[in-house]
């Protein structure tokens, strides 16, 4: 009798710490792609874009573990943390151009999974900045004074380069032993 009550509670435990970490998931942007938006503009395509590399990025990075993140497929190359550190940058360069602001975010030494949650934050930023933006040509990539460039650049440098770069981790993290999560549905921006 005494075992039963034991197995009881300790199952209650388990589904209870379960769902815990299911909602701390939830918790951070991109789990699942939002809602697609209710007209087709400018802003809202490139938003959807950004929304679609913030599904990616979540997963390939979901569950990264230190030995993938020191995963280098050659010495040439870069390691996996290495990877995520560049998206990370990307993702604060992309956000200076929708702002139309300076980022204020220090090169601080941040931990694996604060780069992981600021890099989904900066994306989720700029999605919904671009849902209501009316004339992408005001968000230009500003490098200096004497050097910007229109936000055809912006598509074809830090955002193109972010999806190319969250699809190189996904084969790393393959290839150090870690497949991507089961279930990812990319095309319908879901997770089972």
């Amino acid at each position: 009798m005494q075992r039963n009550y034991i197995s009881i509670i300790l199952t209650f435990v388990f589904i209870t710490f379960m769902n815990a970490q299911e909602q701390s998931k939830k918790d951070l942007p991109y789990y699942q792609i939002p809602e697609s938006p209710k007209e087709f503009t400018a802003g809202t395509v490139a938003a959807r874009t950004i929304d679609a590399l913030g599904f990616r990025y979540y997963w390939a990075t979901e569950g990264l573990r230190s030995q993938d993140l020191a995963y280098k497929p050659n010495k040439e190359g870069r390691s996996t943390g290495e990877t995520v550190d560049h998206i990370y940058g990307l993702s604060k360069m992309i956000l200076k151009t929708t702002s139309l602001k300076v980022n204020e975010d220090k090169n601080q030494e941040l931990t694996f999974k604060e780069k992981r949650k600021r890099t989904l934050e900066n994306f989720k930023k700029v999605s919904d900045i671009l849902k209501n933006a009316t004339n992408l040509e005001e968000h230009e990539l500003v490098f200096n004074k004497n050097f910007k460039l229109p936000f055809w650049n912006a598509i074809n440098g830090p955002i193109t380069d972010a999806i190319w770069h969250s699809g190189q981790i996904v084969v790393m993290r393959r290839s150090s032993g870690n497949p991507m999560p089961k279930g990812v549905n990319v095309l319908l921006g879901t997770k089972k």
